[in-house]
């Protein structure tokens, strides 16, 4: 069950499961915490005594990966209701076996994961199902949706089946997240005591209707979809989101009139406390005179990293400096040090098997996503963002959207303990 985090409280030890689908898979004795979940651990690749046979559903954002090019993993199927997406999907991954549901391909006893790529409020649905049939699964954002009740039942399912999930959070991967965990591991921000992060999506009413149908999307709250931004602290720090203040925006906008999520907000604006007593602003907008981003600024008592801005400036990095200067009021203060920074571009490195080291989706991240979850079934250890990660990224959102329907109340945030 999910239990409230407090300062100093110690986290009950959880009897660890047993995974059950797993014989064909090579053991290995990497056990990772919570913070380890932030490393940069590099596994080896095409050592595994069976490759992985995944199925992958959803011909959308589903044909943006690259399973088939993963030295340790088959396409084995793929599925979508539309018949044009499962063409995508077969050409896109030279697969010739395709379902016409997620419930039919679950029963393919040659499949040994699912790839789940389906619409955001299905995730969880899709996950109990892939399980049920005894498959291992990969989902995109966010991993549930909208409800609490939802984030519990991913968590007793994978409990339950003792099968690895995994969410696809881009944000972990981005280019500027591997460099400010990085940082952070080499202790150059000193103490990271603040972050902001922001997600911005002007225009993505364009995705509301789609052939005379509303879709799933149709009027969402912002704060629903949290993970792009709660991935740059929680994913480089692995502090966990305890509290947390939300405002929301709308106008009169149909959208917001009508729609299955009762939901009034374009935008969501939160201050999460976390549970290091950190400080961490979150902003989830759809609509505004603002530029499209999914980027953050992590802020050190010794160096803050700002990554690209969507008005032009490029990545900077700041150091607390040795001089001072005089303002305009003709006050002292502390000279930073300023300089730019080159973002290397970690897909080429050994952080990737050589058939993945390309660029990809989402600020190089979709490469890395499907090496992390293949990697992880092949060496049997757990996956950077596997469930734990995954509700610690979500739930804040859901319980955010909570405070601005509340008119701004202070919540605190459900906790889900990984098991030691």
């Amino acid at each position: 069950m999910m239990k409230s985090l407090k300062t100093g409280e110690n986290h009950k030890q959880i009897k660890k499961e047993t995974y059950s689908r797993r014989d064909f898979l090579k053991r290995s004795s990497v056990a990772l915490t919570s913070t380890a979940l932030a490393s940069q651990t590099v596994f080896a690749v095409d050592t595994a005594p069976k490759k992985i046979r995944i199925g992958v559903v959803g011909g959308g954002f589903g044909c943006s990966f690259q399973w088939h090019e993963h030295p340790d993993c088959v396409v084995e199927a793929v599925s979508d209701l539309r018949p044009e997406r499962r063409e995508r999907l077969m050409k896109t991954y030279k697969c010739e076996k395709a379902y016409d549901s997620l419930e039919e391909l679950v029963k393919d006893d040659n499949i040994d994961a699912v790839a789940i790529f389906t619409d955001g409020p299905l995730h969880v649905q899709h996950v109990v199902e892939a399980m049920k049939h005894g498959k291992h699964a990969i989902s995109a954002v966010p991993a549930a949706y909208g409800t609490m009740e939802q984030a519990e039942l991913l968590y007793e399912t994978v409990k339950k089946y003792g099968l690895t999930y995994m969410m696809a959070e881009t944000s972990y991967y981005q280019l500027p997240t591997i460099s400010a965990r990085k940082f952070y591991e080499a202790g150059k921000f000193g103490d990271l005591y603040y972050c902001e992060s922001e997600y911005q999506h002007d225009g993505l009413e364009s995705l509301y209707v789609i052939n005379g149908e509303r879709t799933w999307r149709y009027g969402m709250a912002p704060m629903h979809y949290p993970t792009h931004c709660t991935a740059h602290l929680v994913g480089v720090t692995g502090e966990r989101l305890t509290e947390v203040v939300c405002h929301g925006w709308g106008d009169d906008s149909p959208y917001l009139k009508d729609n299955v999520y009762d939901n009034p907000f374009w935008n969501g604006s939160a201050m999460f406390k976390t549970d290091r007593g950190h400080g961490f602003r979150v902003n989830v907008w759809w609509k505004g005179a603002h530029r499209g981003c999914e980027r953050a600024q992590w802020i050190g008592d010794k160096m803050s990293f700002y990554t690209d801005h969507p008005n032009g400036l490029g990545p900077v990095i700041v150091r607390k400096g040795q001089q001072t200067e005089t303002d305009d009021a003709g006050y002292v203060r502390n000279l930073p040090q300023f300089e730019k920074y080159v973002q290397p571009e970690w897909w080429k490195t050994d952080m990737l098997p050589e058939s993945l080291r390309h660029d990809s989706g989402h600020h190089g991240s979709h490469t890395f996503l499907t090496h992390e979850f293949v990697d992880a079934l092949t060496h049997d250890r757990r996956p950077t963002v596997d469930v734990y990660e995954a509700l610690a990224y979500t739930v804040p959102g859901i319980i955010a959207h909570q405070s601005a329907l509340h008119k701004g109340e202070w919540m605190k945030i459900p906790q889900y303990v990984r098991p030691a």
